[in-house]
């Protein structure tokens, strides 16, 4: 049986570069074909659910969801490209690491390079790597370049939010953080699940709430998910040995429930110690 065709994904929130990228491919891997393109990390997310492409070339910097994040919840055996314009923060992560990245402008020499390296892996038949460390490490070290704050300078504390404020029904209402059991993607909206057992809506992107939030208590365990770690119970794993927070009690007398929130693979590392 002849090896299926390998088939990619490209994301950026500039047409003319994914049009570029896209012809450059076709020039120098012309049995690769394109499946599906993408404006921003949302689409992204869900074109790669959809297509599970061979590979995914990801900007970094992106709208909705950022190419660190599209990352962390690939559940599909995709290579990953990362295009950035980041170098001098990104290069020494990415050389010690199994991820190939592509400088903008991308270059025939740099693109050649980074072909060549992904047929040989495919030849191989070798699995996309583990990123979760280089992931770590990205976020880390590109808060500003992927929109979220700069770590402060000259010993300043750096401020966290404190307060949301979310829809309920015809009223607004003004939320503790520290009363959120975990926060979850809806379509347009983000639902905030409080701990009284109440849930409301706000259009504010996960990942907007991630970089405003204490990274020490409140975790992102899947690309539609960021739980608050003081209101988690324990993990649990299943038959197939996939990973589950159990959260504790929200609300309270026969309307208190115990969600389960699973973690993708991505996140999986995080809980290793518990």
């Amino acid at each position: 049986m002849p090896p299926t065709a390998p088939t990619a994904l490209i994301a950026d929130d500039e047409p003319h570069l994914v049009k570029y990228l896209q012809d450059k491919l076709a020039a120098l891997w012309p049995e690769l074909s394109v499946v599906a393109t993408a404006r921003n990390g949302v689409e992204a997310i869900k074109g790669i659910a959809e297509h599970a492409p061979t590979v995914a070339f990801l900007d970094i910097k992106m709208p909705g969801a950022t190419g660190l994040e599209v990352a962390q919840g690939i559940e599909t055996d995709t290579q990953v490209v990362f295009v950035t314009a980041y170098d001098q923060y990104a290069i020494e992560a990415f050389d010690r690491d199994a991820a190939d990245y592509l400088l903008k402008p991308v270059t025939d020499e740099r693109l050649a390079r980074t072909i060549d390296k992904l047929k040989r892996r495919l030849s191989e038949g070798a699995a996309a790597p583990d990123l979760s460390a280089l992931l770590n490490q990205l976020t880390r070290v590109l808060p500003a370049a992927v929109g979220g704050a700069a770590p402060p300078s000259g010993g300043e504390q750096r401020k966290f939010l404190r307060w949301v404020r979310a829809s309920r029904g015809d009223l607004t209402h003004q939320i503790a953080v520290g009363d959120v059991a975990y926060f979850e993607s809806d379509d347009k909206y983000t639902v905030v699940h409080t701990t009284v057992g109440g849930e409301h809506l706000i259009r504010t992107a996960l990942s907007e709430l991630a970089a405003e939030l204490d990274p020490e208590i409140y975790w992102q365990i899947h690309r539609g998910t960021l739980v608050n770690m003081a209101h988690v119970a324990g993990t649990r794993r299943d038959e197939a040995s996939r990973l589950f927070v159990r959260m504790k009690p929200i609300g309270s007398g026969s309307s208190a429930r115990t969600p389960e929130l699973p973690v993708s693979r991505a996140y999986v590392h995080l809980f290793k110690q518990m």
